[in-house]
């Protein structure tokens, strides 16, 4: 009988195990809590993010409305203060036009280092002592 090995877990940017973003709303592309992804997830939600006011309305002006609740396809809505886990892209987007988000780096998945280096994550996390 052929075993085949666990996948290893999810790590964060910090290289520490992936911790959970958000259960309330419950996030992640997978709606496991977590920014965990794979190769159905061609949007990369992996940024662990605090939602603001400013982020919502850029993300809605850009044609991705996170606010307005759509029960039938179990989404809430957000607010400002919610975490949530954001596309890569969109929080680079924002990122360049100065709105985006804080994040949590525990809850960042590592692929996220394949596009923005650590010193830019530090200098917009909250989770940093």
């Amino acid at each position: 009988m052929t075993v085949i090995p666990a996948p290893a877990p999810a790590r964060n940017v910090l290289g520490d195990p992936l911790q959970p973003c958000s259960i309330r709303p419950l996030t992640g592309f997978f709606r496991t809590g977590c920014c965990d992804s794979g190769p159905q997830d061609r949007g990369l939600h992996l940024v662990c993010a605090v939602m603001t006011d400013a982020f919502l309305m850029f993300s809605q002006s850009r044609g991705n409305d996170l606010v307005t609740p759509m029960p039938a396809a179990g989404f809430p809505g957000l607010k400002a203060g919610d975490r949530w886990c954001l596309a890569l892209p969109r929080w680079v987007e924002a990122l360049e036009a100065g709105v985006a988000p804080k994040i949590v780096l525990a809850a960042t998945n590592e692929a996220v280092l394949e596009s923005v280096p650590l010193d830019v994550l530090l200098a917009n996390a909250i989770d940093i002592s």
